[in-house]
């Protein structure tokens, strides 16, 4: 089978991607897949394999403003022209913006391609979190309280409803991002519209979103099957892109030291969370899970990292499926569907 691999993009977390695409292609050429290899940010004109994944993460997302060869625009060129007649499928490594929200999946579907994970609707519900927010409240999934920017705002008005809501600390983020890329964590008052600028540079909508204090939790999704419960802990600070990206920042516990009940709700919640925005082929749920045990979804991310750190990974060997096993079953999940 002939697979096209698409990774890098324009999204800031193109490093994070070019790096899972580097470790999917290594595991589907070990067994036996032909993988050609596609930035669709560079449209008809691809590097090498070689210059791609040179690629080594930074402590911060990368600026990509300042290349006239990366562009979204390329995306079109790259689908219709980069990806050859023959392929029987793209494995999608595409995180954020252009790959993670349904536009790529979206021209794929105009190529005739069949594609890797979740479709057209379930990415673009899933990477806006203030609708995947309001679809998990209407589902039952709980979730924290939050309080939504979009365009002109007063801040006068969000700083009353802040008080009237939930209080300090915040949780301030774009919309549309992964990798926590924009979102700060806001003790107090002062700094609050540095938070909400920071946010606004990713996104044209913010989510203001109340701070569950207490443990951070991972599941896994493979197929509709939630693997082990993942409990992540930084080292320092909070699970930011340097914590997630950076190896020796942040200690992982495969299974997460809960209650045997626990852990199965919480893989119900899960199932649900991601049958509920019609996600497929695998992804990963990530919760707050606060003093008193209660449970708080935050998100569903349809294409999660699959890096030397990344969490699906983990999960999948926890239960015996090591990397190479676990690209397979996702290519053959796709095929299925």
């Amino acid at each position: 089978m002939k697979i096209a691999l698409l990774c890098g993009g324009v999204s800031p977390e193109r490093e994070v991607s070019l790096l899972s695409g580097r470790n999917i292609t290594k595991a589907l050429r070990a067994r036996n897949y032909e993988v050609i290899v596609i930035d669709p940010a560079y449209g008809t004109n691809q590097p090498g394999e070689k210059e791609l994944f040179s690629v080594s993460i930074t402590r911060e997302p990368p600026k990509l403003n300042g290349s006239p060869l990366l562009s979204s625009r390329n995306y079109i060129e790259a689908v219709n022209n980069a990806i050859p007649e023959d392929v029987s499928l793209a494995f999608i490594a595409l995180h954020g913006t252009w790959g993670e929200d349904g536009k790529i999946q979206s021209l794929l579907e105009f190529r005739g391609v069949p594609y890797t994970g979740s479709g057209v609707l379930a990415s673009a519900l899933a990477m806006d979190k203030f609708v995947s927010k309001r679809i998990f409240r209407e589902g039952g999934i709980p979730t924290a309280p939050w309080i939504p920017i979009r365009g002109k705002f007063d801040p006068d008005i969000i700083r009353r409803e802040i008080d009237r809501q939930f209080g300090y600390p915040i949780v301030v983020k774009p919309v549309n991002q992964g990798s926590t890329v924009g979102m700060t964590i806001v003790q107090n008052e002062q700094h609050l519209n540095d938070a909400v600028a920071m946010a606004l540079r990713y996104s044209e909508t913010v989510l203001i979103e109340m701070y569950i204090a207490g443990r951070e939790l991972t599941v896994s999704m493979l197929g509709h099957e939630p693997l082990p419960v993942i409990e992540i802990c930084p080292k320092e600070g909070y699970y930011d892109y340097k914590n997630k990206y950076i190896p020796g920042m942040t200690e992982y516990l495969v299974p997460a030291p809960l209650e045997e009940k626990d852990a199965a709700n919480l893989q119900d919640i899960a199932r649900k969370a991601f049958s509920l925005l019609d996600c497929k082929g695998f992804g990963r749920v990530d919760f707050r899970y606060n003093k008193a045990g209660e449970p708080y979804c935050l998100e569903v991310n349809t294409i999660p990292g699959m890096t030397d750190t990344s969490l699906v990974p983990k999960a999948a060997r926890a239960v015996g499926i090591e990397y190479d096993e676990l690209c397979v079953r996702i290519v053959k999940n796709a095929v299925e569907q």
